[in-house]
């Protein structure tokens, strides 16, 4: 019964996790009361629709439409709009220099993994061995994104407000191929290492100010200090609003006294610094009121008061550091403020955005080691007189296995690329990125196991370990359900602006008679089934022209449906989770084949040696993409046993609730 009164509030939170500013105000033209201020867990949905002002013009119009116009493909394909700036041609954004600069640490951080790092030791130690941690620290793996100046390799991240790296930091994409490399050795000390700066110490480098950066990124970026990254409560997992640890200022303002406790932080029990957020009494300026907002800070272990709880017994990433962390009266001078007081979340949404695509990165590495296991396997192991892999199980098997590596690294740099490029529009890509990757190299993984039989599932070839390590990827840094339904709604609130801005212009219809005939046009053949004149002509392959009206056809299929599901939901499309986790994998199937799409059209353009090949891949993906989006999208306009289903899977989880499991009895009867 809790989930069921809970479930219309989790819809209302997920937009935050995009870090989006946004006023709550109407969706679909229907008005309720703004609000100052939105908790992560309490109105965050609310935005699913920003009421643009009414327009006298059809000039006006399309002049604040066009400034507005979001840049992302992601956001496009929910309006039924085909923006191709961020995904075509396939982004190449490093020039000789940084390729060089890549080439001369890739080397070496392969060689550390392959000849000092011993995956199976960290995991059976349950700590990664002292001479890795000294090794990754003398290669610079705790400082890649830290500026060199301030001691690290320079795989810059810029801050907030900043203009672009200079040519000599380290872009997203060159930090994305190291990932990469370590997520293909060992995860357990990948999330070591990222655990430290892709979310521990990235609120400095995002949000510091100068004397933060210069007093504390040095240490970092050496190794010297670990940092962690404190949100998750005993009472907040994706509520992140519910957290209880307080920051209470002191009388004359000069520090702030912190309490309360996180749980499950990585490095929680390694750390020296510590990124953390709690709540802050904030004085709204304008009406006096006093009000608890989320405020990150920079604490120090050595300010006294902060302890840590022994390492958790885990299932999987068992090298990692995993321990709860108490503060108990801790005095956090008020310069180590992180951000604004009050803007915590802001910081949080920030570093969990730009950290997400990492993991993608990571988990094509993963799976790249996976299937060379189940590829060694195959053309060696002999059954019923033949080699396994001339087998066509087998062979579909290892297919869909380079498929779905083939998707994760496209993504995994497509988003890389993009941020490179300065896009700040990339959180639907990001989240699509972690949810595929992540089930990706699950069901990779599993399937290597498979091919390689009880050899699979023994502990010396490793893949058990592989399988343990990565369950938690689809649990941490946004589960994937609540990230479905973040893709979702964002997607359609960007969505719900614009036939709100039609409705605006139907007031006055002659002076936006241009907009309106031309959308109106566009939504008639969509739904008449004749398209709406969209291509992708001209952006794909000539080779790959197929699946290039298979991705658009399935863009005006999915386009159609969230009109209609918004039309007919409204502001309650936020409760509507069966339908949201729907559209969500039909987003992400349709991103899926774009980045395919252009990926391989890339490679048949250079002439690359692989290019027929992954044209197979792209092409394979495509094929199956647009069946799941066609079949699903049918199903939630025009199929009436869908609401039936959805009926019943509450009813059916309702009486397992009330029964506290089972309801069913033995077939014995006893």
């Amino acid at each position: 019964m809790q989930a069921a009164r809970t479930a219309p509030r989790v819809g209302r939170q997920l937009l935050r996790l995009g870090g989006r500013s946004s006023r709550p105000c109407d969706l679909l033209g229907q008005p309720r009361p703004c609000t100052a201020q939105r908790s992560y867990a309490n109105g965050a949905a609310q935005a699913v629709l920003d009421k643009p002002d009414s327009l006298s013009s059809e000039a006006s119009t399309s002049e604040k439409r066009a400034k507005a116009e979001s840049k992302s493909f992601a956001v496009g394909m929910f309006k039924g709009h085909l923006t191709t700036d961020q995904v075509f041609p396939y982004p190449s954004v490093l020039n000789e220099e940084q390729i060089q600069f890549l080439k001369e640490l890739v080397g070496p951080v392969s060689r550390f993994f392959e000849e000092v790092n011993d995956p199976a030791k960290n995991d059976m130690l349950e700590q990664v061995e002292e001479p890795t941690m000294q090794g990754l620290k003398e290669l610079g793996a705790f400082g890649l994104q830290v500026p060199s100046e301030l001691g690290g390799v320079g795989l810059c991240n810029t801050q907030v407000g900043e203009p672009a790296p200079h040519p000599r930091c380290l872009l997203f994409l060159q930090y994305a191929r190291l990932v990469e490399i370590v997520g293909m050795y060992d995860l357990g000390v990948g999330i070591t290492l990222g655990a430290h700066q892709s979310i521990g110490f990235k609120g400095i480098l995002l949000f510091g100010t100068k004397a933060q950066r210069e007093k504390y990124l040095p240490k970092l970026a050496s190794g010297e200090t670990i940092a962690a990254f404190c949100l998750t409560e005993p009472s907040s997992g994706s509520d992140a609003a519910s957290i209880r640890t307080s920051a209470v200022p002191s009388p004359c303002g000069k520090y702030y006294t912190l309490n309360g406790s996180k749980i499950w932080i990585s490095n929680g029990g390694l750390a020296e610094i510590f990124t953390v957020f709690a709540k802050t009494p904030v004085t709204d300026v304008a009406t006096g009121a006093v009000k608890e907002k989320i405020t990150a800070f920079v604490v120090e272990r050595g300010f006294g008061g902060v302890t840590h709880g022994p390492p958790e017994k885990k299932m999987g990433i068992k090298a990692s550091n995993t321990a709860e962390v108490y503060f108990d009266g801790v005095r956090v001078p008020s310069e180590n403020v992180l951000g604004e007081v009050g803007g915590g979340f802001k910081v949080a949404m920030h570093i969990l955005n730009n950290g997400r695509f990492g993991m993608a990165a990571a988990l094509a590495g993963t799976m790249k080691g996976i299937i060379a296991k189940a590829v060694d396997h195959a053309a060696n192991r002999t059954q019923f007189g033949e080699k396994i892999h001339n087998f066509g199980l087998i062979q579909e098997k290892l297919a869909r296995m380079a498929m779905l590596h083939y998707v994760t690294e496209s993504m995994a740099y497509m988003v890389s690329a993009n941020m490179d490029q300065g896009s700040t529009d990339f959180q639907i890509e990001a989240a699509i990125s972690k949810i595929f990757g992540s089930e990706a190299a699950w069901k990779v993984t599993d399937e290597c196991i498979q091919i390689m039989g009880g050899m699979g599932f023994m502990k010396e070839p490793g893949v058990e370990r592989v399988l343990r390590d990565l369950r938690i990827f689809r649990i941490f840094e946004g589960t994937n359900d609540i990230l479905r339904l973040f893709v979702a709604l964002q997607g359609c609130m960007d969505k719900g602006k614009e036939l709100s801005g039609l409705g605006n212009a139907l007031k006055n219809p002659f002076g936006n008679a241009g907009l309106l005939l031309g959308e109106a046009g566009k939504q008639l053949r969509r739904r008449a089934g004749l398209g709406s004149g969209l291509s992708l002509s001209g952006n794909v392959h000539p080779e790959l022209s197929r699946s290039g009206e298979l991705a658009v056809q399935a863009l005006e299929q999915f386009a159609t449906v969230v009109e209609a599901k918004l039309m007919k939901h409204k502001k309650e499309i936020v409760n509507e989770q069966f339908v949201l986790q729907r559209l969500a994998d039909g987003a992400i199937d349709l991103y899926a084949m774009v980045v395919v799409l252009s990926r391989a059209s890339r490679s048949l353009s250079e002439g690359h040696p692989t290019a027929q090949h992954e044209k197979m891949l792209c092409d394979s993906w495509c094929i199956e993409a647009a069946a799941r989006i066609r079949k699903n999208m049918v199903a939630l306009q025009s199929d009436p046993q869908q609401q039936e289903l959805f009926r019943n899977f509450k009813s059916i989880s309702k009486a397992l609730v009330e029964r506290g499991g089972v309801v069913t009895s033995n077939p014995l009867g006893f």
